[in-house]
């Protein structure tokens, strides 16, 4: 599919740009003339006179290029926007002096199409058959506004692959000219990835776990952030499905709130299958979620979320990947869930046989959640931008299985009150209550201490004993702190010793409510939670959490 572009001449940009995270040292941008767009004409000011390292593609016998502004490349809509996407391969190298690859507009990868008939039109049916973005290990992109985000639409692919001494970034341009704040969201909209994967929002036959599920009829689901020319959909019955590879790769500075009522979040996984491989993943500063995966079945490893302000992972539609080995850090005022986690889209919308059919059939969420380390906000609904911190939500008949796990609020802010109705550890909700208790899911081998262990009851049991393993073959320790906070920190609290920082200590060494932590940790570990101080997978590449690499301390250092 060939697109029409008019070439537009670019207001020179002129100013002076820090480099973000993973990018080095500053970036200093000169006035230049004669800079136009999407062309091979380059005349600038910067190191790379003479040269053009910016992105290009031909088509249609036409190429577009970004333009040069000193060592940066700038890209107008005429290279790509909203209905204008990108229609072939193209790759955005790591440009020399920590230049930023910035996008006047939105950067949409492969067209969209919301009907069979169109995807079979372009060739596209169960990916792979659309175009490629590659970012190259240390590049930056850089948006201006709120209103543009980057897309990568069902059948193409985004081949993403950082190390952790040169990462990828994403993020806005207000934070390359170090004009945003640590804690700022919603400089640019954020990412949005779509699959052909299964979405309990769509029709089928048989079941997932029988090896025989089918779509009955179409499946092309509106993604979040969609709205007029900006529509794009997901959907499938191919939980396999690859939508490339995402590794040392950190998102920043993102959400906005569309006129539709959705939310952007750092990365929607909207029906991605498990072909894509995605570790080492950052998101920080986030208006809404950090991650949320609708649907699909994507494997998310080394996962850091900093300072999200609405859920750190959402979970809805029928979701069934596994999310292991994670940090998550609430800010010290705001704040939502760790884990929210629904089984079954527009669960409310749906009478009770048909909800039940989607469990019988395996089409609601039953997602991993293993080796995760959740330290929660104490902050209420008064300073909260959604609800206040709190740990893992569960309901909607999600089945989750969790596993070698820490989740506390044990660490108290300065002046911060805790939140006596909202500052809870897990909450279980819904048809999980009973399936729980059936032992059709499991949380095990964790520890929970929180001043609020535990928000909703379980049928014929409360959600603690639940827990700790009374009526249940569950294996945790459990521990209600003060309600002005607990130290969890080694050697300052002898009732209360399971963190060092943010590093999990060995099992061996944790004390919860006075007493030795005495299960042996799944997989053989000798510690749980995301990360010890001895294995640290954050180092070298992440934002936020190394005092040479941030923007402000720790709120509980």
């Amino acid at each position: 599919m060939s697109m029409k572009r008019n070439l537009l001449t670019l207001s020179v940009m002129s100013a002076l740009l820090a480099a973000c995270n993973g990018g080095g040292g500053d970036v200093e941008i000169a006035p230049s003339t004669n800079v136009q767009d999407s062309n091979n004409t380059t005349t600038t000011s910067g190191d790379n006179t003479g040269s053009n390292p910016c992105a290009s593609y031909t088509e249609d016998g036409q190429t577009f290029q970004g333009s040069v502004v000193d060592d940066n490349c700038v890209y107008g809509s005429s290279f790509v926007d909203v209905g204008n996407e990108l229609m072939t391969d193209v790759t955005f190298d790591d440009l020399p002096n920590d230049g930023a690859h910035v996008f006047q507009a939105s950067l949409f990868v492969g067209a969209n199409g919301d009907s069979d008939a169109e995807l079979a039109d372009m060739g596209i049916t169960q990916g792979g058959d659309g175009p490629t973005i590659t970012i190259e290990a240390g590049a930056t992109l850089a948006f201006q506004t709120n209103s543009d985000f980057m897309v990568i639409n069902r059948g193409s692919q985004i081949q993403a692959v950082g190390t952790a001494s040169n990462p990828i970034t994403i993020t806005s341009v207000s934070d390359i000219e170090g004009n945003v704040g640590p804690e700022d969201v919603s400089q640019w909209g954020g990412m949005v990835i779509n699959g052909f994967g299964v979405t309990n929002k769509c029709s089928y036959t048989g079941s997932v776990d029988g090896g025989d599920l089918a779509l009955d009829g179409e499946c092309h689901v509106p993604s979040e952030g969609s709205e007029g020319d900006a529509i794009n959909n997901y959907g499938g019955d191919n939980n396999a499905d690859s939508s490339g590879t995402l590794q040392y790769f950190i998102v920043k500075h993102t959400g906005a709130q569309v006129d539709n009522g959705d939310e952007l979040n750092g990365i929607t996984f909207s029906g991605v299958g498990s072909g894509t491989t995605v570790d080492h993943l950052q998101v920080y500063s986030t208006f809404d979620d950090g991650i949320e995966m609708f649907g699909g079945a994507v494997n998310i490893s080394n996962f850091l979320a900093l300072y999200v302000r609405d859920d750190s992972i959402d979970i809805d539609e029928g979701y069934r990947g596994t999310v292991d080995t994670a940090l998550v850090i609430q800010s010290e005022t705001d704040g939502n869930h760790c884990v929210e986690s629904d089984g079954i889209g527009s669960h409310d919308d749906l009478d009770e046989a048909t909800r039940q059919d989607f469990i019988d059939r395996g089409l609601n969420s039953r997602a991993t959640l293993r080796n995760l380390t959740c330290i929660i906000s104490p902050n209420g609904a008064d300073t909260a931008t959604h609800d206040p911190g709190a740990g893992l939500r569960i309901r909607e008949a999600h089945f989750p299985t969790i596993e070698n796990a820490v989740i506390t609020t044990a660490y108290q802010g300065d002046g911060v009150a805790a939140d006596p109705e909202g500052n809870y550890c897990v909450r279980i909700e819904d048809a999980g209550e009973q399936a729980a208790l059936d032992g059709e899911w499991s949380f095990t081998k964790s520890v929970i201490a929180c001043q609020d262990l535990t928000a909703g009851d379980l049928e014929g049991s409360s959600t603690e004993d639940w827990l700790r393993g009374i009526g249940s073959s569950n294996e945790n320790a459990v521990y209600q702190t003060a309600e002005a906070g607990e130290d969890p920190t080694i050697a300052s609290n002898p009732a209360l010793e399971i963190l060092d920082n943010y590093f999990a200590l060995p099992v061996g060494d944790m004390v919860v409510d006075s007493a030795a932590v005495t299960f042996t940790p799944n997989d053989g570990r000798s510690y749980i939670g995301g990360l010890i101080d001895s294995q640290d997978w954050t180092q070298g590449w992440t934002y936020g959490l190394d005092p040479n690499n941030r923007g402000q301390a720790l709120w509980f250092e």
